[in-house]
């Protein structure tokens, strides 16, 4: 990999199998609820999800809101309920409040299946609804908390979950969970750019070094002053933010490796500032 040029690899083999893999299961439930990344309303989206989903009703479920601007979050909750005509929930692993909706809304979305099936003689039964959405957005994170336990496997890594299993979440919902899928092409390289930063792509893909200094880049467009402010510097780059924080190596350089590092990790625990990466489309 050059140092200058950022390129992310993807997979398309296992992003077929995926696919596949999801399209098999789609037969099994009512509704489906995608969980995106609430920092990238757009990117950490599948592009063809009514394709892919076809007739199946849809909850989004915006996780990892409380990293965003409330304000800036709500114009795209309106747009992205406009655009599918599904119900689009705000939700972060932490807070419980909106638990209740979102078990309610993923019921509601499954009543009409539920309704056509007794109508065919067959008895009620649970809801069943599957949680789909790309690796790291927080998928394993909202199951846990509406089943309230820990055996879904969590990480910090991309790709954490491996295996399918049924959630019993109460008597009117059952869920199930399926691995995130990665439905990105290899020349996708802005979007893929920004999945990196939200980490939500694997670190042996791409350089610290090199993610980092886009963001910077990025959040100098977007939100300029408040990460100067953050860092008080008065350009932002890494090696200014080094010097800021007295981070030098031998021979007086700055450590650009370890204000990489710290950068990336300040954005993802959003302690620079609530950001979101996207640009707002309206329409």
């Amino acid at each position: 990999m050059k140092k200058d040029k950022l390129h992310i690899h993807w997979y398309p083999g296992h992003i077929a199998k995926a696919e596949k893999k999801l399209k098999e299961q789609l037969s099994l439930v009512d509704a489906v609820i995608e969980v995106i990344d609430a920092r990238l309303p757009y990117s950490s989206s599948y592009d063809n999800i009514a394709g892919l989903l076809g007739e199946k009703p849809r909850l989004i479920l915006l996780n990892k809101a409380d990293l965003t601007n409330p304000d800036e979050l709500k114009k795209f909750i309106k747009v992205l309920e406009e655009k599918s005509g599904f119900p689009v929930l705000k939700s972060d692993a932490k807070n419980s409040k909106d638990l209740n909706f979102i078990v309610k809304k993923a019921v509601e979305l499954s009543e009409p299946r539920i309704q056509a099936l007794m109508k065919k003689g067959l008895l009620r039964r649970p809801a069943r609804v599957m949680v789909v959405g790309m690796p790291n957005v927080g998928k394993s994170s909202i199951i846990n908390k509406l089943t309230k336990s820990s055996k879904t496997k969590i990480g910090a890594k991309a790709g954490v979950t491996r295996q399918q299993q049924w959630v019993r979440i109460n008597p009117k919902l059952d869920l199930l969970d399926t691995p995130g899928i990665v439905p990105m092409k290899q020349e996708d390289q802005i979007r893929a750019k920004k999945l990196a930063f939200v980490n939500a792509v694997s670190e042996n893909a791409y350089s610290n070094e090199i993610v980092a200094k886009e963001l910077l880049a990025l959040l100098d467009e977007k939100y300029s002053e408040a990460v100067k402010e953050f860092y008080k510097v008065e350009t932002l780059s890494l090696e200014e933010i080094a010097k800021s924080r007295n981070w030098i190596i031998s021979g007086g350089n700055p450590d650009i490796e370890r204000t990489a590092v710290y950068v990336l990790r300040d954005f993802r625990e959003g302690k620079i500032g609530k950001f979101i990466l996207d640009d707002l489309v309206e329409g």
